[in-house]
């Protein structure tokens, strides 16, 4: 796993309660410089606690001071919100990578959100900027409880149709009234954003039609594999490295083995992190996180999953 790379590390100004279980961390530049710019659905790889974790940015991308990300504290986790709720304070800094977007705020002549618990971070910022915008958009907004369903307020003040489903009130979010008819019912054009929970990514999935739909994911999905794992040889064409990957192996692995430094966290499929052009070859994408038509297109491989599909060799630029 490699380290976030950005100088200097940034300065945790603000630490704020936003409900039950969750924290929002803001951070600025420690000599007040402007931060990289971001666009809604944009993260940050953090390293906390010795491990580098994926935040959503849920700030305002105008502000260019601050960021500002929101943290559940996830006892299930492997560490990283547990360090954020119960070491990190204001005044320390922490290191942290450029913001990444691989769930972009598409233009659309309007949004449906669906979110579940912590997942309503990028979709506030994708909120702030359609009513900015003009954008008509409602978000049907998930969660165990009422006092545990953060930046309610900060969404009721942007002026879109809000919908809170707390499952201990109202149980789950009733898909086929929130995607209009299994988004038949949507009108032309309208977008779908979804981030939460697996469950809620599944049944959204299989509630609305694929062009319509954009989902993040916290993690990987447990799937069957039926494509091949055979022995294959990756040609590193900028470091002129030629690398055996066995069937039992990923290409990140083998990478890392042969000394290559290569950006890297989830090692799932789902942080874009290792994402890496691909130079010739036909990758077999295992990825959860590139489109369908980017997966067609070829253009690009996210290393720590995927593989080869034809010819046993790729070409990649690295």
């Amino acid at each position: 796993m490699t380290t976030p790379e950005t100088e200097p590390d940034l300065l945790v100004r603000r630490m704020t309660w936003e409900a039950q279980g969750v924290l929002s961390v803001e951070l600025v530049h420690p000599d007040g410089k402007p931060l990289p710019a971001w666009e809604p659905g944009a993260h940050l790889d953090v390293l906390v606690g010795g491990q580098v974790r994926q935040y959503s940015l849920c700030g305002d991308p105008r502000d260019t001071a601050s960021y500002r990300i929101g943290v559940l504290n996830e006892p299930s986790s492997r560490g990283g919100s547990r360090y954020v709720h119960t070491q990190l304070r204001p005044g320390q800094r922490v290191t942290v990578s450029e913001p990444r977007n691989h769930f972009a705020l598409e233009d659309a002549p309007g949004y449906v959100f669906v979110a579940g618990g912590i997942g309503v971070t990028p979709v506030l910022a994708m909120a702030r900027e359609a009513a900015r915008r003009g954008t008509p958009w409602r978000l049907v907004y998930g969660g165990r409880t009422r006092d545990s369903m953060a930046f309610t307020d900060e969404l009721a003040a942007l002026g879109g149709a809000l919908t809170l489903v707390p499952q201990d009130e109202q149980g789950h979010i009733d898909l086929a009234d929130a995607l209009g008819d299994g988004g038949r019912g949507l009108p032309e054009g309208t977008l779908v954003y979804c981030c939460g929970p697996e469950p809620l990514l599944a049944a959204v999935e299989a509630a609305c039609p694929a062009e319509r739909l954009r989902v993040e994911r916290f993690a990987a999905p447990v799937v069957e594999r039926s494509g091949d794992d055979a022995a294959f040889e990756v040609e590193c064409r900028r470091s002129g490295v030629t690398l055996s990957v066995g069937p039992d192996t990923s290409v990140l692995a083998a990478a890392e083995a042969a000394g290559l430094a290569v950006d890297s966290s989830c090692r799932d499929g789902i942080c874009g992190s290792c994402e890496t052009r691909v130079l010739d070859g036909t990758p077999d994408h295992r990825d959860f996180l590139l489109s369908e038509a980017e997966h067609a297109a070829n253009a690009s491989m996210m290393i720590c999953v995927s593989r080869c599909a034809s010819g046993r060799r790729l070409v990649l630029d690295l």
